[in-house]
């Protein structure tokens, strides 16, 4: 199609417009990228790693589930943080949780991801150092099936803003 105009005095105004309606957009998208690319630098890091763990003790059981936790549970995670991978572990109590729901929840932040690249025989010497061997690390799994259920649990990164 080829927009033919002539030379009347009110075509020569459309024309005049019309470049000027032209020009008026190709401004503003140069200034919308502009502005894009302003707002476009980054504002947050990766920061560390979380793990969330959802823990729903059995009636009566709390007290025996929290003596693991401060035992082989919290020894796993110091011997962690002696090596650097893990900064910090909290255990947070949920106040009034419902029917099948956590009333315990367990967060771990480890220093990044590349701390769950360790070798499975590195986690194996770890509980083995913990519990006394191999075959007590897997014991006090099956038992703690009997006081506890696991109720979901999550891999985090936090988003740390860069100042």
């Amino acid at each position: 199609m080829h927009l033919q105009f002539s030379r009347t005095p009110g075509h020569q105004f459309m024309r005049i417009r019309f470049s000027a309606v032209v020009l008026a957009a190709a401004l503003a998208c140069s200034s919308l990228a502009t502005a894009q690319a302003q707002n476009a630098a980054r504002v947050y890091d990766n920061g560390p790693v979380w793990s969330v763990a959802y823990i729903e003790t059995k009636p009566g059981m709390l007290n025996d589930y929290m003596a693991y936790l401060a035992g082989p549970y919290a020894g796993l995670q110091e011997a962690a943080k002696k090596r650097g991978e893990v900064l910090d572990y909290k255990v947070l109590s949920v106040d009034s949780p419902r029917d099948h729901e956590p009333n315990l929840i367990l967060m771990v932040q480890f220093k990044n991801m590349a701390v769950f690249d360790r070798s499975l025989a590195q986690g194996e010497q770890d509980n083995a150092a913990v519990f006394g061997s191999l075959a007590a690390s897997r014991q006090s799994q099956v038992k703690r099936q009997d006081i506890r259920v696991q109720r979901g649990s999550v891999l985090t990164r936090e988003l740390r803003f860069i100042k």
